[in-house]
């Protein structure tokens, strides 16, 4: 509670948590992040389903003890108190390795990257642009013979390691241990919670799903190694996992950023100007519109009311932590693409 409530009040001084989170915890984040790379599985996956087994076992017992022995206030007064006690302890965790990164400067700031209001005219060019390299991409990478994307996720996860060399060297500041993404085993639970992916502070480690469609996994991946490397805001995360993917230069990991990007960029077009929208939709390669409708397909499968508790758990988490547009700020990623890559695809055009 103390390490709570410290948390609490330290939010209320930018350069104390900007101290705390580039001084002290991110060197610690990244030492874990070394150490729980030594391991060949996931030790956050291993984690959570021992805490899911103990407190199911513990649940058992105390049911057993309560049918047995009696005592039914005290013992379940008890159950309470421990899980209360798990629970503050884990978030206590998570407001040390995590929070505090919420309230340090954002990537755009440290890095000096636009991320002002575009017009709809430069927005629909860098939707286009990104339809344009999705196409290209689209010829590069494999696929199966009804003509959907395949590819080999370990050599996706394998590949991992060298994704943002080439962005750190265009901002420093998100260097970072070069280490490898882990699969989860049971990522067919993320699916049925709506996680394609998920960084653990407490491990170090940046997760990934391996379950859902291929087409959005590279890019996953660079989303998730992003957070590895102290970027909170998930429309940075998004924005970078576009731009180190494409740096990279990967078929595989271009093809999947580029989709990232369309996706947000399109579904910003789509309500600014849909007459637009239309013009670039429509020249969109027939295996793209293949890519996208296996996609949704897969996620329509599970749209239950267990998916819309995680989302609802996961968006007042984010407005906890004071992120405003909880899980709509993953379109606020849109603004960055736009100013970043509009001189690039206005010379494209030329």
């Amino acid at each position: 509670m103390l390490l709570i409530a410290l948390h609490l009040l330290a939010r209320q001084s930018p350069g104390l948590m900007a101290f705390v989170s580039r001084e002290l915890v991110q060197p610690v984040n990244q030492a874990f992040t070394r150490l729980s790379a030594l391991l060949p599985f996931s030790l956050a996956e291993a984690l959570i389903a021992l805490g899911v087994l103990a407190a199911l076992a513990y649940l058992g017992y105390t049911l057993w003890a309560c049918l047995r022995r009696g005592g039914w206030a005290v013992r379940l007064y008890r159950l309470g108190l421990s899980c209360l006690t798990a629970v503050l302890a884990v978030y206590a965790g998570f407001c040390l390795l995590w929070g505090c990164y919420f309230y340090d400067e954002s990537f755009a700031a440290k890095s000096g990257l636009e991320d002002g209001p575009v017009s709809v005219e430069e927005l629909e060019v860098v939707t286009r642009y990104f339809a344009g390299l999705a196409n290209h991409y689209s010829t590069l990478v494999e696929r199966e013979e009804d003509g959907s994307y395949t590819t080999d996720r370990e050599a996706i996860l394998e590949k991992s390691r060298d994704v943002y060399q080439k962005a750190e060297k265009l901002y420093p500041c998100l260097a970072g241990p070069e280490v490898k993404v882990k699969g989860i085993v049971c990522s067919p639970i993320l699916s049925l919670l709506d996680f394609t992916g998920f960084y653990f502070p407490l491990t170090g480690e940046a997760n990934v799903n391996m379950d859902f469609p291929p087409s959005l996994f590279a890019s996953t991946v660079a989303h998730e190694i992003s957070h590895q490397r102290g970027v909170c805001r998930e429309q940075e995360a998004n924005f970078l996992a576009v731009l180190s993917s494409l740096e990279y230069g990967d078929p595989d990991y271009c093809y999947s950023a580029c989709l990232l990007a369309y996706t947000h960029l399109g579904n910003a077009l789509y309500k600014a100007d849909y007459e637009a929208w239309e013009r670039v939709y429509n020249g969109l390669a027939p295996e793209i519109l293949l890519d996208f409708a296996v996609n949704r397909a897969y996620w329509d499968r599970f749209e239950t009311p267990v998916q819309t508790v995680s989302n609802t758990v996961y968006e007042n988490f984010m407005y906890s932590y004071d992120q405003d547009l909880g899980l709509k700020s993953y379109g606020a990623c849109v603004d960055l693409l736009v100013n970043y890559y509009y001189e690039k695809a206005v010379d494209s055009k030329g």
